[in-house]
Order: C-alpha cells, then sequence, then structure tokens
C-alpha cells in the first residue's frame, strides 16, 4: 500500500487539536514545579491515538452511512474514493484506538480512577462520534464533544497526571483549545453543510444553517481569545499567558475569510488555518505561563 493515502486517512490538519491541550496542560504543570516527563509523553501519545482513531472511524463510518459521496466538496476521504479498502480503514482505526487504551494504562497507574474515566469516555465519544445508530456527529451533538474532551478534559486530565491534583485555573484554561477545536469543526460543517444534510447528518450548520455556522466560529475564536483574562482573574499570576489572545489578531484573515469566501476551497484553507492558529495559541500560552511562573 501507497504511504500518501494514510496522510490523508489521518487528517494532519486536525491533530492541533490533539497536541494543544497536551501542551498547555504540560507547561501549567511544569510552571507549578509538578512537571513528570514520562506522564506528559504518554498524554500526548494518548491524545494523538485517540484523535487518528477518530478520524479513520469518521472516514470509514461517514462512507457507509452516506454522508461522504463523490460530491463531497472536501478533502478527499480515503474509503469513499476508494484508496484504501474499507475493512482496513476500520482495522486500523481500532489499532490506534487500542494504542490509546495502552497509553493510559501507564496514568491510570499514577493517577487513579479519574483518568479510567477519562479515558474510557475518550475512546468511546471517538469511536461513536460516527459509529453505531445515533452517533453524536449525526445529533448535533459534535460541537460539544469537541468543546469538552478537547478543552477542559484533555487540559485537566493532563496535568493531574504529572501534578496529581488539579484546580479551576486549569479547567477554565482548557476552555480555550477546546472552543478553538469546535471553530476547526464549525468550519468543516459550514463546507460540508449540503451533503450532510442529503445524508441526514444533523450537524448544527445542518440544524441551524449557515448563518449560525458562520457566528459560531466568530464566537469561538473570541471566547477563545478572552480565555486568558478568565484565568488571570483566577490565579492573579502568569500575566504572560495573555500573550495567548494576540492569537485572535491572528485570527482575523480567518474570520475575514470565513464570512466573505464561501466557496469549498477558501474554506478547505480556513480549516487547516484555524488548526495552526491552536498551535499558536497554545505556544503563546504555554511559553506566557512558563516565563511568569514562580
Amino acid at each position: 500500500m501507497k504511504f500518501s493515502p494514510w496522510i490523508l486517512a489521518i487528517r494532519p490538519k486536525t491533530l492541533p487539536a490533539a497536541i494543544a491541550p497536551v501542551l498547555i496542560g504540560t507547561a501549567m504543570a511544569f510552571g507549578d514545579g509538578l512537571f513528570h516527563a514520562t506522564s506528559a509523553l504518554m498524554a500526548l501519545l494518548a491524545a494523538l491515538c485517540i484523535q487518528i482513531g477518530t478520524n479513520l472511524a469518521n472516514d470509514y463510518f461517514d462512507f457507509k452511512k452516506g454522508a461522504d459521496t463523490a460530491d463531497r466538496k472536501g478533502p478527499i476521504r480515503v474509503t469513499q474514493a476508494g484508496l484504501i479498502k474499507p475493512h482496513v480503514v476500520l482495522g486500523v482505526s481500532i489499532i490506534f484506538f487500542a494504542l490509546a487504551a495502552l497509553s493510559s494504562v501507564y496514568l491510570i497507574h499514577r493517577a487513579g480512577a479519574y483518568i479510567l474515566i477519562i479515558a474510557v469516555a475518550s475512546i468511546i465519544s471517538g469511536i461513536f462520534y460516527t459509529a453505531g445508530p445515533k452517533p453524536l456527529g449525526y445529533l448535533g451533538l459534535g460541537d460539544v464533544f469537541v468543546l469538552v474532551f478537547f478543552g477542559p478534559v484533555a487540559v485537566a486530565g493532563t496535568y493531574f497526571t504529572q501534578a496529581l491534583e488539579i484546580n479551576w485555573a486549569v479547567i477554565v484554561a482548557g476552555v480555550a483549545p477546546g472552543f478553538l477545536s469546535m471553530a476547526v469543526l464549525a468550519v468543516n460543517n459550514l463546507r460540508d453543510i449540503d451533503t450532510d444534510r442529503r445524508a441526514g447528518k444533523l450537524t448544527l450548520a445542518v440544524l441551524f444553517g449557515r448563518g449560525f455556522a458562520l457566528n459560531e466560529y466568530l464566537f469561538c475564536i473570541i471566547a477563545a481569545t478572552l480565555t486568558p483574562f478568565a484565568v488571570y482573574l483566577i490565579t492573579d499570576d502568569h500575566q504572560g499567558m495573555a500573550a495567548a489572545s494576540l492569537t485572535g489578531f491572528c485570527a482575523i484573515p480567518c474570520v475575514k475569510a470565513v464570512f466573505t469566501d464561501l466557496d469549498y476551497a477558501g474554506l478547505n484553507r480556513v480549516l487547516g488555518q484555524t488548526g495552526l492558529l491552536l498551535l499558536i495559541y497554545s505556544s503563546l500560552f504555554s511559553i506566557g505561563w512558563l516565563l511568569c511562573s514562580h
């Protein structure tokens, strides 16, 4: 098998959603003097495996449910395009979820039942995002899943596996990557609104229309940009994390493009650029937090 179809299948532009919350949680643990390298690496591996497993499962189940067809305007989906056999895509998806579970074993051993609950819930949600008779992504619940699991759950889980404690600053800090990941999904759903509607995939864009999806994207960007100030109200410290709010200025071209350039190619570009915003935000937040740590 050629390697390039697998690059398409894992959807590299979505991987910042897995990396960003782990980076933020690790930086906050390091700044608090509670960094634990092995836990950080295992958390990153588990997050990436869940993200890739979910992407592969989506590729398979969206094809089976008729959401991915020849009319699709987004990036190529390998199952629908016939680049990889469906059973192979499904099998590799299961392998990645199994790797996520194995990575979580160490974290569960170190941090206990809370991480067990997070690991099980994350993997099950990743599978049933598009699998089963009533998948989350087909019931308008995908946005909530992304906000929660790629936001506070991922940041707090990463921090807890290292610090073995938790605080409200970490939980609130997790809101930002959750909202930015939700913005990525909003662009994806806006692009796929017509094919999703025909397939009966009830995303929020399908349920409430294009205008809602546009405003959802803008709201997510603004909410993420303001999050560092909410964290500062809790900590009264680590002022450097406010540098992450500069991501809002970087997002202006993306917001403008979403509202004025609704062709499919333009939305595909914005999707990738929003993923990059996630990395920029998490990097600025993490560096700012560390520089102002005592």
